[in-house]
């Protein structure tokens, strides 16, 4: 197969178009011939050599793709030789070919192409298990978002506003914010000249930076308040105010999504089973719509790493096969 490949840890300029051995479907997974992936922050980390897959999980770059079921492995009877599906992965989705569990494939959602499919599931994956699933927002809850112009983002606010929330997000322009209404977020602040604790007092906040915000999510949180923290872009270290975290009976769950087991109560099968179930409608109606920036041939997966690093990518980029 052909495959993006990391010469060594270092900027974009490292990720080369190689050929490496076709990966074989293995007991309870699928092999798959991949139409697209898409590009998540952790593929930038990986490529800088801080994030590397779990054990057992192929090194090549890419979290989620779309694809062709081309092999079944023993024991698979859920799908069938020529299945059009996307895929929750633990690496790979930069290949031409990857091998995946089983129970981490998705039907394509009605009205989402091939290609655009690649985009939805690891944001969709993510956003539900950590929204829904742990933080459990509610029906006139007011749900706070931060980097509301990424992948994570743009999406989290779309499923937020579907399940009946008020919706804030930040970001870093007015020209991010203004679209970010146009998804549906009802409260906009400029992280660059605004205090959204000022602005915002939240029932649920999802966050990606960790340390640099840990404080003023707090105070942020109305009682009963829920914190998910989900990335550690301001640093993993921070000082927490208990004194108010207990006086609004708050909590902060810090959670992961590709280290997950495949089975089990907080495995990624569960997450993918509640998001068929309960997302999926969701999209199929246009409540929820895929949010894709730009569409790029894998081969040049260095000029989209530059992208998502300069900030001028709103949504997702896909990479095309």
């Amino acid at each position: 197969m052909r495959a993006i490949t990391i010469r060594e840890p270092g900027g974009p300029d490292v990720l080369e178009w190689a050929e490496l051995p076709d990966p074989v479907a293995g007991p309870g997974e699928v092999l798959l011939d991949v139409a697209a992936t898409a590009v998540n922050r952790a593929d930038l980390l990986q490529r800088q050599g801080h994030y590397p897959p779990p054990p057992g999980a192929s090194d090549v770059l890419g979290l989620e793709c779309s694809g062709t079921v081309a092999a079944l492995g023993e024991g698979v009877t859920s799908w069938q030789v020529g299945d059009r599906v996307c895929a929750l992965l633990a690496g790979g989705g930069y290949g031409s070919k990857v091998a995946v569990p089983a129970a981490q494939l998705l039907p394509l959602p009605d009205g989402v192409d091939l290609v655009t499919a690649a985009s939805l599931p690891e944001v969709a994956c993510t956003v539900w298990s950590n929204v829904v699933m742990v933080a459990r927002l509610a029906e006139g809850e007011t749900f706070l978002v931060h980097g509301g112009a990424g992948g994570i983002g743009t999406h989290a606010v779309q499923v937020a506003k579907a399940l009946g929330a008020r919706v804030a997000v930040t970001a870093g322009s007015d020209e991010r914010l203004e679209r970010c209404r146009e998804l549906g977020a009802d409260i906009t602040v400029n992280y660059k000249t605004q205090d959204f604790v000022s602005e915002v007092q939240a029932d649920v906040i999802l966050d990606n930076m960790g340390a640099a915000y840990l404080g003023r999510n707090v105070d942020a949180l109305k009682p009963d308040g829920r914190i998910v923290v989900i990335g550690m872009q301001g640093g993993v270290k921070g000082e927490l105010n208990l004194g108010k975290l207990l006086s609004k009976r708050a909590s902060i769950t810090g959670t992961g999504l590709r280290f997950r087991p495949v089975d089990g109560p907080h495995g990624k099968g569960r997450i993918v089973a509640d998001v068929r179930d309960r997302l999926w409608p969701l999209i199929a109606s246009g409540q929820v719509k895929p949010v894709v920036d730009r569409v790029l041939p894998v081969q040049d997966a260095a000029e989209a790493h530059r992208a998502l690093e300069g900030g001028s990518v709103f949504g997702k980029v896909v990479l095309k096969f």
